[in-house]
């Protein structure tokens, strides 16, 4: 999997936001990356797989493996809904 083409992360006003560079895609509301989103969507710029971005972030984060698998989960079913991963 990996973020569509088309997706750009911008810094506005202090936070990280996802922008559509196709101007008839629109979301329902604004989508606004936390810094572990941030680094999640970065590792997905290319192919990966959801193993990987677990693993990625206990590491970054030195987290246990349980709370990055929920942490992923939550953020990829994010993604999904606002239809910018390539599966």
């Amino acid at each position: 999997m990996k973020i569509k083409n088309g997706f750009i992360i911008r810094e506005v006003a202090g936070s990280t936001v996802v922008v559509p560079l196709d101007p008839t895609h629109t979301f329902a509301s604004m989508l606004k990356l936390n810094g572990t989103g941030k680094f999640l969507w970065e590792r997905m710029l290319t192919e990966t797989d959801e193993d990987a971005l677990v693993s990625a972030l206990a590491e970054e984060y030195e987290i246990d493996m349980e709370t990055a698998r929920a942490d992923t989960d939550r953020f990829l079913a994010s993604l999904r809904s606002f239809g910018v991963l390539e599966e």
